[in-house]
């Protein structure tokens, strides 16, 4: 079975627009979301899907193949599902661009339990860290059953407890790389619209739910940190400093 990457690359980001080229370190985000994710598929299994000529134009002069898809893809799963008609692999991850943190074995990770599961969609979580903000809207909250099955994601604070003894020792977030195969895409895509709980909560996997397919979290390194707003910058480029001083 195949596998490869797709990273879906939005240059008209609402919250922060031309966050694909936002440099860290003096590197375009986008490519440092490549280069981890060659590691786990090879580069020529990597694919960066956007609407956006530069972007192209950046990923193709690194040696990274793009796919141009439609300015009116609803989210970054339906862009996937759009460039995943051009492909012909048996599984696809999608790895959002705003992860330049993620560890590449997290993604080899996601394509085993895919290969082992093929009726769920799999999707990374990992511990909220004492420098995060748990009340944060920019942080989906991961709620899962003992299985670690997803119940519900959302930009509250979630499980709630009704006493502070049953506060939970800690809060997962999710970490977007997800697992599909071509069937779970064009379920998604061929929804049509947002669903009304991923409109609400902004958080596209949500829409899974309304088509009754389980998802299958697993944990990550607790090291990610995603790039959501301006105001991130800073913080993720010390992180990746220490990462590659480290090193």
């Amino acid at each position: 079975m195949k596998a490869c990457v797709i990273i879906p690359a939005r240059f008209s980001s609402t919250r922060y627009p031309g966050k694909p080229l936002v440099k860290l370190l003096g590197k375009p985000m986008i490519l440092i979301v490549a280069e981890i994710s060659a590691k786990a598929v090879g580069k020529n299994n990597v694919f960066i899907a956007t609407e956006d000529e530069e972007i192209y134009n950046l990923a193709e002069s690194a040696g990274f193949s793009a796919l141009m898809t439609s300015k009116n893809a609803l989210t970054g799963t339906d862009r996937v599902a759009e460039a995943s008609k051009k492909l012909n692999y048996d599984i696809y991850i999608n790895v959002q661009g705003d992860e330049p943190l993620i560890d590449h074995n997290d993604i080899k990770k996601c394509i085993e339990l895919k290969f082992k599961n093929q009726d769920y969609v799999i999707n990374g979580f990992t511990s909220i860290s004492k420098n995060e903000d748990p009340n944060s809207k920019h942080i989906p909250k991961v709620v899962t059953n003992e299985k670690n099955i997803l119940v519900y994601m959302s930009r509250k604070l979630i499980p709630g407890f009704k006493s502070i003894k049953k506060k939970p020792n800690y809060f997962k977030k999710q970490v977007c790389i997800y697992g599909f195969n071509k069937f779970d895409l064009k379920k998604y895509f061929n929804y049509g619209r947002k669903s009304l709980l991923e409109s609400n909560e902004d958080i596209e996997i949500l829409r899974f739910l309304e088509l009754d397919t389980k998802i299958l979290m697993y944990e990550c390194k607790d090291n990610s940190s995603a790039v959501d707003v301006p105001e991130d910058v800073p913080k993720v480029e010390n992180l990746l400093r220490e990462r590659y001083e480290n090193r």
